[in-house]
């Protein structure tokens, strides 16, 4: 690995080779007895092979240390103490295997019996493969022929041994099969709870997404989880959740404002998109500072700590960091595979939740912009809207509406075009500007919508099509006289101010269709308190759990509101739909109400 110590590695293969030896000796042993041709053995390789036996069959856990407090060697019963082959503890410090509280006491009677050549003593807790152990630790001095000065530490109990806490497991450093059977059996667990969360996730809402997770994986697997997440191409935290009281929340709280700091974890995964795993932290920095440069991970009190990306496998959009207290055992293999699995989930998700995000930010300022931003005052009208998406989807819709003047009086007009989505916007915007356009100077809004067909004909817009209501509204004298032309589109309904409704057809075809769209005539003479209702099929098409529609009850909701306001109507239809449908709209739900006021001067 980029950085190893080679003198720290040339131990640890050496320790191997006489794992081996000791392997082939044995083999040889009962052969070389039995010969009596068989040479005798040289005694300094004897003297050596005692040496060798001594210091690994030692009964009491010993480590050979560098002057740094390096691992050098590590026999048998200090791998049975920390949970791992010897060979594991080569080249990280002894302190690594030592709690966070006792680390400095523990360097600094190494570094006194260093300097000094005199034994120390200190009572510590050590870092077993099932929690800490309180041990005394025994540091003492030993000169190489070539003058090295090396530190050999000897770990026994409070009352002088470790029988009852040492494993008999010969160093694997791994549960017994039980112990791996529920450990695989929790991972799995959690597997299936973090993708029924994210396959849950109706929001869609990023931020909602990982701090679910989060939350689920400090309750599961870590005693603190950490989110960062990249923002304005700076690394941000986003997320800090340990365990569940209230001295623990403070302290995440106060962990959530420092963001990830240059060379840290988290951040060296975010640069490098490849994970970290520290089953025995050593740098007690690893994870950044406080203010007051109090390392963060003595601040969490956690010694083992892994990090892994939270990546699409394209992109990196941050880090997950995983930590746990001395009691919980350290980090795995396995268990980075796990989080490194969260990760990319994690990753999916954050990529399908800004795509989300960016295709609602678009639809809605494209749908803006196919619907006026605000209603004109037109005298002697009183006017309301009112417009609502389909429950799914994030297409655009192909709802329209507009009011604007015409030569001698004001046009309302309300269409529908068929299908969603960026073809459907198009023909939207064509019909809406092509109608707004050709009433400008055409006084028969018939004869608009017949050319607004062959607008529609000419755009190419394959099998789409438009269903519209254009109405042109004068006054004369005391009446408001309307001419309703109808391609395909239903309604309005006519509410008088005693509570009669009348619901009309539709008739004509829609455009965009047929050459010959020949649209529909209505004509209607209102008075003060009459109310037109255009609405979308959004409206009628609503249906409830029970698979009755909304149309069914349209004319008895808006008899129950006769009298009320043109912002009424719209309001009260509009939640009353919602409701009637559990707020699972089909369609695009779009209302236009114009009451008739007094007659203008």
């Amino acid at each position: 690995m980029p950085g190893a110590d080679p003198r720290a590695l040339l131990d640890a293969a050496f320790a191997e080779l006489d794992v081996a030896v000791e392997a082939l000796t044995k083999l040889t042993e009962t052969a070389a007895a039995e010969s009596a041709a068989a040479a005798a053995p040289d005694s300094l390789s004897s003297e050596r092979a005692l040496l060798r036996a001594v210091f690994q069959r030692a009964p009491v856990p010993l480590f050979v240390l560098e002057q740094d407090a390096t691992v050098r060697r590590a026999n048998g019963r200090a791998g049975d103490l920390i949970g791992a082959p010897p060979g594991y503890a080569t080249g990280k410090t002894l302190t690594a295997f030592v709690d966070l509280p006792f680390r400095a006491a523990v360097m600094s009677q190494l570094a006194a019996a260093a300097r000094t050549g005199t034994p120390r003593q200190v009572e510590c807790r050590l870092l077993g493969p099932d929690g800490p152990v309180d041990a005394v630790l025994t540091a003492g001095v030993i000169v190489l022929q070539d003058g090295t000065r090396l530190l050999v530490v000897s770990a026994a109990g409070p009352r002088g041994g470790l029988e009852g806490k040492v494993s008999s497991r010969g160093g694997s450093g791994g549960m017994g099969p039980p112990g791996d059977i529920r450990a695989m059996t929790r991972r799995m667990d959690m597997i299936t709870e973090v993708t029924r969360l994210l396959l849950d996730n109706r929001t869609f809402s990023e931020a909602v997404t990982l701090q679910r997770c989060a939350r689920l994986l400090a309750g599961g697997i870590a005693s603190w989880v950490i989110v960062d997440v990249e923002r304005a191409e700076r690394l941000r935290r986003q997320y800090v959740i340990g365990p569940n009281d209230e001295s623990s929340q403070d302290l995440a709280r106060r962990v959530r404002v420092l963001d990830p700091q240059p060379g840290s974890a988290p951040a060296q995964v975010h640069a490098a998109g490849t994970s970290i795993l520290l089953a025995h932290v050593d740098d007690p920095g690893i994870l950044g500072v406080t203010p007051d440069e109090t390392p963060l991970l003595m601040l969490l009190g956690t010694t083992s700590l892994l990090s892994v990306p939270i990546t699409d496998g394209a992109t990196i959009y941050g880090a997950l960091t995983l930590a746990r207290a001395p009691g919980e055992g350290r980090f795995e293999v396995a268990d980075l595979g796990l989080a490194e699995q969260f990760g990319q989930h994690l990753g999916v998700a954050v990529r399908v939740d800004r795509m989300f995000r960016h295709h609602s930010a678009v639809a809605e300022a494209l749908q803006g912009s196919l619907l006026p931003a605000t209603l004109p005052d037109v005298p002697g009208l009183d006017l309301s809207a009112a417009y609502l998406p389909a429950s799914e989807g994030l297409e655009v819709s192909g709802d329209f509406y507009d009011v604007f003047p015409v030569t001698g009086g004001w046009a309302i007009v309300v269409g529908d075009v068929c299908g969603k989505g960026q073809e459907a916007a198009a023909m939207t915007a064509a019909a809406r500007h092509a109608i707004r356009t050709l009433a400008h100077w055409n006084p028969d809004p018939a004869d608009v919508l017949a050319k607004a067909n062959e607008v529609m004909l000419g755009g190419g817009y394959e099998d789409r099509f438009v269903t519209a209501k254009l109405a042109y509204l004068r006054w004369d004298g005391d009446l408001l006289r309307v001419v309703l032309a109808s391609a395909g589109h239903p309604g309005p309904a006519l509410v008088r101010p005693d509570g009669r409704v009348d619901v009309l057809g539709g008739g004509g075809l829609p455009l965009g269709l047929f050459p010959d769209a020949d649209p529909h005539l209505d004509q209607l003479d209102l008075g003060e308190g009459d109310l037109l209702f255009f609405y979308s099929d959004g409206v009628t098409d609503a249906r409830s759990p029970e698979m009755r529609y909304f149309e069914d009850s349209l004319a008895d909701e808006l008899a129950g509101l006769a009298g009320r306001s043109a912002a009424d109507t719209a309001r009260i239809i509009q939640s009353r739909v919602t409701a009637f449908s559990q707020d699972e709209l089909r369609d695009d739900l779009t209302i236009v109400v114009a009451k008739v006021t007094a007659p203008p001067a």
